[in-house]
């Protein structure tokens, strides 16, 4: 299933979330997926910190690697992140009125999601603690068989 299927079924699920564009910002999600990389979870959300910006939408799909964040830009190019789970420090969630907001912790930076379906927050934050719990696991048996 490609990017657009999962976020599509994510809207279907989580109609109160705004987002704009989701065929075009998940389409630099699956160009950039490696060849061995499948998506496990997607989901779509403002890249900004503020509730009042609708103009951000990006593409977010949790793959069997990382965490790819995809963004068109309206007139040319596109941006991407990728949050590997070596440089994942620490997650919050918000729930407000209306929205809520996902704030990831990288060793790097800070990346805040709003606008999102108040709905959707747990599953979103247990898809993401879960597959981040169990990378970070296997990154310690990794750094400590090469001791």
């Amino acid at each position: 299933m490609n990017c657009y299927e999962w976020i599509k079924q994510f809207k279907k699920n989580y109609p109160h979330t705004v987002a704009w564009r989701l065929r075009e910002n998940a389409k630099i999600i699956d160009e950039h997926l490696n060849p061995d990389e499948q998506i496990i979870y997607a989901f779509t959300a403002q890249k900004n910190d503020s509730f009042y910006d609708f103009f951000t939408t990006a593409a977010v799909a949790l793959t069997n690697k990382r965490i790819l964040i995809g963004q068109k830009r309206v007139l040319v190019g596109y941006a991407l992140n990728s949050i590997t789970p070596d440089l994942f420090n620490d997650m919050q969630v918000y729930q407000g009125l209306f929205w809520g907001r996902l704030v990831i912790d990288t060793v790097k930076e800070v990346v805040t999601f709003t606008n999102l379906d108040k709905k959707s927050l747990i599953e979103i934050e247990t898809k993401i603690s879960s597959f981040m719990m169990e990378e970070k696991k296997k990154y310690g048996q990794i750094k400590h068989e090469e001791n």
